[in-house]
């Protein structure tokens, strides 16, 4: 994963340090000998939120007021979700920011792979799943109901203390059932803001993701 560090000062606009997260030797000497800059984690971590922390707080990076983590299996990340990555983390009351974009189609609804999220009229996170939510009661429901969710795009941005007071909590239920390292944060009240963007970018998930990723990559 590639961890971005913001400036302190609230409106920077620039990065401060760009690093690769890893718990992979070769990795690690791949990224440097592109003239990058990785530094070697701990194997044992279980989500991407445990990597970065540990990444937080060593010395290089402990004056750092806000760091975004782009994970491994976004390899076609548009800069323009980072943007709003960024812009979603520094709103008012938000202690995490991340993206979400419109579903595809039915098929995206009900594929596991596909993280639906649906937001608050203010545009934090109620609730994250890999189930097709909410759900569609019958034919009659408004379709601004059952039409809100939306694909959550895995990029997030943190505030220092809640990145560091995330990983230091223990899983939660809700983490657990659904693997996703964000309920973590909402089962201890954590309020996540979620910008939207125009569409997603591919992710890789499974072996068929990869495939068409390779094939865009090629292209």
């Amino acid at each position: 994963m590639v961890v971005h560090v913001y400036e302190r000062a609230k409106a920077a606009k620039t990065v401060d340090a760009v690093v690769v997260a890893t718990d992979s030797e070769k990795i690690l000497q791949a990224v440097r000998n592109a003239g990058g800059d990785a530094v070697m984690t701990s194997e044992s971590h279980r989500t991407g939120t445990d990597r970065i922390a540990e990444v937080a707080r060593m010395p290089a990076y402990a004056m750092h007021e806000l760091v975004l983590n782009v994970q491994g299996d976004e390899p076609l990340v548009d800069p323009a979700a980072i943007d709003a990555c960024v812009r979603a983390t520094r709103t008012e009351g938000a202690s995490i920011g991340t993206v979400m974009a419109p579903l595809g189609d039915e098929r995206d609804l009900a594929n596991p792979n596909v993280v639906k999220v649906v937001t608050d009229r203010n545009g934090f996170a109620l609730y994250f799943s890999r189930a097709a939510i909410p759900f569609r009661r019958d034919e009659n429901t408004p379709r601004e109901g059952w039409a809100a969710a939306r694909r959550h795009v895995g990029l997030y941005g943190y505030r220092r203390e809640a990145l560091l007071a995330l990983a230091g909590m223990p899983a939660t239920p809700l983490e657990l059932c659904e693997l996703l390292e964000q309920l973590r944060a909402l089962e201890n009240g954590m309020r996540i803001n979620v910008a939207e963007v125009a569409s997603a970018q591919p992710g890789v998930d499974t072996a068929e993701d990869l495939e068409k990723v390779r094939a865009i990559l090629e292209a």
